[in-house]
C-alpha cells in the first residue's frame, strides 16, 4: 500500500475531548482546568510510587508543570502527539493520564500509555482510556498500526494491554530505562486498524 499525501495530512492529532461515561479524556494543555490547580495534581501524580516508578512523568526529575502544559501544548499544535488528562466526569478531579503519539507518522504508526492515580485504580478505567483513545486515533487521524509497551515486570500494565486488544509480540531486551539509569526488558503489544474493537 502506498502512502498518499492525502494520507499524510490526515494523520494530525486534534484536542478533542473523549466521553467515558464516568470520566472524560480532556486535552492536557494551558486552557486545562482542574480542582485544586494542575500543579498541585501533576505533583501527586507524580510523587506516586507505581507512576514514578513505571512512567516517564517524572523520570528526570521533578515535573515543572509549566513545562509539561507548554509541551502538551505544542504536541497537540503540531499534530505529533495526543496527551489526555482522565479526569472523573462528576467533580472534575484527575485520574489519570492517557497518551498517543506517533512514532512513525508516514508510516501510521503510533505508540499508546497511560497511567493512574491509586485511587482509579482496579476498575478497569486503563483498559478503557486506551481503548479510547486508539479507537479515536485510527478513526481521526488514521492510526495503522499502535503499539503498547511495558516492562517486564509490569504486570499489570500487562493485563491491561491483553484487556485492551493488544497482542503480545514478543520481548525487547535492554529496551527502556524506567527511572532512569538501569536499561530493562520491555514486552511489545500491538494492535492493527483492521483490528476489531471489542466493547
Amino acid at each position: 500500500m502506498s502512502i498518499s499525501d492525502t494520507d499524510t495530512d490526515r494523520r494530525l492529532f486534534r484536542p478533542t475531548v473523549l466521553d467515558l461515561g464516568d470520566a472524560l479524556l480532556r486535552p492536557w494543555g494551558r486552557s486545562l482546568e482542574l480542582p485544586g490547580g494542575v500543579g498541585p495534581a501533576l505533583a501527586a501524580a507524580a510523587a506516586d510510587p507505581d507512576i514514578a516508578r513505571w512512567s516517564p512523568l517524572a523520570a528526570v526529575g521533578p515535573v515543572d508543570p509549566e513545562v509539561y502544559l507548554d509541551r502538551c501544548d505544542s504536541l497537540w499544535a503540531d499534530g505529533t502527539a495526543a496527551a489526555f488528562a482522565i479526569t472523573d466526569a462528576a467533580d472534575g478531579g484527575l485520574r489519570g493520564n492517557a497518551y498517543l503519539g506517533w512514532t512513525n507518522r508516514d508510516d501510521g504508526v503510533a505508540m499508546v500509555g497511560y497511567w493512574l492515580l491509586a485511587t482509579a485504580r482496579g476498575r478497569g478505567l486503563a483498559t478503557r482510556a486506551a481503548t479510547a483513545v486508539t479507537r479515536w486515533g485510527v478513526e481521526h487521524a488514521g492510526v495503522r498500526r499502535i503499539e503498547l509497551y511495558h516492562s517486564v515486570a509490569n504486570e499489570g500494565s500487562c493485563r491491561v494491554a491483553e484487556r485492551a486488544g493488544f497482542p503480545y509480540e514478543g520481548t525487547l531486551r535492554g529496551s527502556y530505562t524506567y527511572g532512569g539509569g538501569v536499561y530493562t526488558d520491555e514486552h511489545l503489544h500491538a494492535r492493527l486498524a483492521s483490528d476489531p474493537f471489542t466493547d
